[in-house]
């Protein structure tokens, strides 16, 4: 059941693998040459002829739920198709107004988002016309408690105030970014979770500085980048406030549940790119007079790699299922094992297809350096494993005590 396509998304899958096929694995070295050559924080020319014909095909903005304003696919449905995505992680996703930050905040726009915000800022990212930054993380505190962000959201008459330092501010540096969303505490003296606030901040308002771009693991990941920013008596008017004040969390939440499994199918594909380029070398590669792919440990490797990305995918679409089915807060369990799943499969992967490559593996000639660096990252990103563990303790613990 949880492999079965509908005719439409099927239909969907197998124009989005023949793009792949012609398009986007072609494009890969186009688009680093363009990016390398020209401005590295704003588009290469290919990107764009890449998403005008994504557009052309019908495959714009899959990603939103059974929403008329995407594909109008079921989690479940997208599942496949941004595992598919997930394969050229890099170019893939964008090109189909399909990639992080975009997506969340997308949907955040979506659920929560008034009219006005709507027209001014929804309609040209659904339109692959503007890009937007999400800032949530801070220095100066541990962020995987999000209750600790001090970053201030303070009312003055018609506009709202903000002071604070932000980093890890995914898109921050885009030269397409025209709207950044942060959260901040509004109200220190209220119940714990309804202290904050995420409010719409226009990059060009006067009081922001950008400071530095941060490279993750070597790459800086140009043009979205992350970014450490500050705000200085940063105003906004009073209409930029997201669904009103102290529903800071609530938003997070309903933006990070599909954000967190989005990463996870394009985990999937990511390690299924990085299994087809083990077994490719080994089968390119003698030592010792045996073919590598013949030595029974790389046949082991191969085995056990198959087996870990199945399981993270069948676990995915399990997920996925549960979302469509029960909604998004009866899935939280099942949202948390995939989000410390998947990218830990991803990593032992890549590590394996990087150890095959030999000396190449370590190289920017392959994609496995960066496949790994995400693996990695996205131990961090929406939450580390330990609070998702933590919280999948909490609820199997209340099953039977």
């Amino acid at each position: 059941m949880l492999r079965d396509l509908t005719p439409r998304a099927q239909e969907l899958k197998d124009n989005l693998l023949d793009f792949m096929d012609r398009r986007i694995y072609p494009s890969e070295a186009v688009y680093e040459e363009q990016h390398n050559e020209g401005d590295r924080w704003d588009a290469p020319p290919v990107l764009n002829e890449l998403k005008a014909e994504a557009k052309k095909r019908g495959l714009w903005n899959l990603f939103l739920p059974e929403s008329e304003l995407g594909a109008g696919l079921t989690n479940l449905e997208y599942a496949h198709l941004c595992e598919v995505l997930g394969r050229s992680p890099h170019l893939a996703p964008e090109s189909c107004n399909c990639s992080a930050p975009d997506t969340g905040n997308m949907e955040v726009f979506t659920r929560y988002g008034t009219e006005a915000q709507k027209e001014k800022w929804l309609k040209p990212l659904l339109a692959g016309e503007i890009r937007s930054a999400f800032c949530m993380t801070e220095p100066d505190v541990a962020s995987s408690d999000a209750t600790n962000i001090q970053t201030e959201i303070r009312r003055d008459g018609d506009e709202y105030v903000v002071n604070g330092r932000k980093w890890w501010a995914s898109g921050a540096g885009d030269k397409r970014t025209k709207i950044w969303i942060v959260m901040g505490k509004s109200d220190p003296e209220a119940p714990r979770y309804n202290q904050q606030s995420q409010i719409l901040v226009e990059p060009n308002t006067p009081g922001i500085t950008i400071h530095r771009f941060l490279p993750v693991m070597g790459f800086d990941d140009a043009p979205e980048g992350h970014w450490e920013v500050t705000f200085d008596d940063v105003r906004v008017p009073a209409s930029n406030m997201l669904l009103g004040e102290g529903r800071g969390f609530e938003i997070a939440q309903g933006r990070l549940g599909p954000g967190r499994i989005h990463h996870c199918m394009r985990m999937i594909g990511m390690a299924e790119r990085a299994l087809e380029l083990m077994i490719r070398r080994a089968a390119d590669r003698t030592t010792f007079g045996t073919r590598v792919i013949d030595q029974g440990l790389i046949r082991d490797w191969i085995a056990e790699s198959r087996i870990d990305i199945d399981q993270s995918r069948l676990l995915t679409l399990n997920a996925a299922h549960m979302m469509d089915t029960v909604g998004n807060k009866a899935a939280r369990l099942e949202i948390a094992a995939i989000k410390v799943a998947a990218p830990n499969m991803l990593l032992r992967v890549a590590d394996r297809a990087m150890q095959v490559h030999g000396a190449c593996g370590l190289t920017e000639d392959t994609i496995l350096p960066k496949l790994w660096s995400v693996g990695r990252i996205l131990r961090f990103a929406d939450g580390p494993d330990e609070v998702h563990k933590a919280q999948i303790a909490r609820m199997e613990i209340g099953k039977h005590l």
